[in-house]
């Protein structure tokens, strides 16, 4: 179920009129679950019972972490974080391995091809291993406050910290210790209406005005299409790619919060302009925050991060940034895309040791241009991950000099990126010269708002949906 759909709508108005009734006031949460798994189920109704075992799985490991014999508590969370990973790497994976491992012929392979790839596994499996991990150690919050001694009540919030319909599918990445702490009863006047509206206007501009409308003018990098474009075509069709899957996914991420707000629950920030960056560590602080920073605190610490040596600390990138983009898809083209980030900021933190650049102006704009055209560069193996036609692409980018310009592309391509140009550009404005906003904000808003109804794209799936 789109969040641009119709029937979206649909059920987020009957769910919100008896979420907030007196009458239902002791049943929210139960609700949500309801709604959450309606929300799932609609497309692929069969895929709810591998949701419900992937909690069931999660709520037992963490509940016997907790009340279970105590001299047994680590082999319980080795359990839980295991048979997480091991559902994720058998329904995402398998193809991968099929392809890699197994001949065409081989009925082992042909099984493993035929996995289905349930929608949003990566986001709701990393959220069961932080629920395992953060009762285990108890860094955040004493255990009992993740895990109730009732196990019936335990499973209903695990399942709705699980299933919750905004997060469920593209994130954000919601981790136990900043959400199970906010199950409670929530009341009518508690929701901020402005927040509420901004998140969700900007949200929902971004997805379907922006990433909509230039989904059907970056479709052309499509294999065999791009070979046909020009050079200068080529090259703006992936500027407009990059912010196509920037309007896209902060436009889900902006929406989900604005929902989660309209319940009574705060999701923390999934992007914060990244493209005004001026490192790639300073990008991997600002773009996809819930998995960038999971990766850091579940991942990089555990492997000692900076802590055992510069050779040490660049290995513990590299296998990071791999993983990390292992976990976009199961093809080795994202483990490339994922090598390339780790090998940029494994560099850049090379030669940050090494020389001392003046932080002029220019300098800025000169390292800001840098890693956008980097980051850029490395979005055409989302697009084409097939790594020979991503290779294809760039030959053709050095080939096709004289091949005729297509300007109403180039021209629809500029129209359509500029609003994610300028959403940058004026955070910049803001935060340099102080300049407030809040006078004309409500006129912005109501006008992105006209543009909803008025110039939406064609609807599409969100991007993520395939991670």
């Amino acid at each position: 179920m789109l969040f641009t759909s119709s029937i979206f709508i649909v059920l987020v108005i009957i769910t919100f009129v008896l979420y907030y009734i007196p009458l239902f006031r002791k049943q929210q949460v139960s609700l949500l679950i309801i709604s959450s798994l309606l929300f799932y189920s609609y497309n692929q109704p069969i895929l709810v019972l591998l949701l419900l075992f992937s909690v069931s799985i999660n709520i037992v490991s963490s509940y016997y972490i907790v009340y279970g014999n105590p001299n047994n508590k680590k082999q319980y969370a080795i359990a839980g974080v295991a048979l997480n990973l091991g559902l994720l790497l058998f329904f995402k994976y398998s193809p991968l391995f099929a392809k890699t491992f197994f001949k065409e012929s081989n009925s082992i392979g042909d099984f493993l091809l035929t996995m289905p790839l349930p929608i949003g596994i990566s986001f709701f499996t990393f959220q069961g291993i932080s629920l395992v991990i953060d009762v285990y150690k108890e860094k955040y919050v004493n255990s009992y406050e993740l895990v109730p001694r009732s196990f019936l009540l335990h499973a209903k919030q695990i399942l709705f910290f699980k299933g919750f319909f905004p997060q469920l599918i593209s994130g954000p990445i919601v981790k136990a210790h900043d959400f199970i702490t906010q199950i409670k009863q929530k009341n009518f006047y508690e929701i901020d209406w402005v927040s509420v509206f901004k998140f969700i206007v900007m949200g929902y501009f971004l997805k379907m005005v922006v990433a909509d409308n230039l989904k059907d003018l970056t479709f052309w990098i499509a294999f065999p299409y791009f070979q046909a474009q020009s050079t200068i075509g080529l090259l703006f069709m992936l500027f407009g790619y990059s912010c196509q899957i920037f309007a896209d996914f902060a436009g889900y991420s902006l929406i989900a919060i604005g929902l989660a707000k309209l319940f009574g629950y705060n999701f923390k920030d999934n992007f914060n302009f990244p493209y005004i960056s001026t490192s790639f560590k300073e990008f991997w602080k600002r773009w996809h925050i819930s998995l960038s920073s999971f990766l850091m605190e579940y991942l990089y610490f555990p492997l000692g991060g900076n802590k055992k040596g510069k050779i040490r600390t660049y290995i513990n990138l590299m296998i990071v940034m791999i993983l990390g983009g292992l976990w976009h898809g199961a093809a080795w083209s994202y483990a490339v895309w994922g090598f390339f980030h780790g090998l940029a900021l494994a560099i850049e933190r090379f030669l940050s040791d090494k020389i001392v650049i003046r932080a002029t102006i220019f300098a800025k704009i000169a390292k800001g241009l840098l890693v956008f055209a980097f980051v850029t560069l490395a979005w055409l193996l989302f697009k084409l991950p097939n790594f020979e036609h991503a290779v294809n692409f760039i030959q053709c980018v050095f080939t096709n000099f004289s091949y005729a310009e297509n300007y109403q592309l180039i021209t629809y391509i500029i129209l359509y990126s500029s609003p994610v140009i300028l959403y940058h550009f004026a955070y910049l404005i803001k935060k340099r010269f102080f300049i407030s906003f809040k006078k004309i904000e409500f006129v912005l808003y109501g006008f992105l708002f006209f543009l909803i109804i008025v110039n939406s794209g064609s609807a599409g799936a969100f991007i993520y949906f395939q991670f």
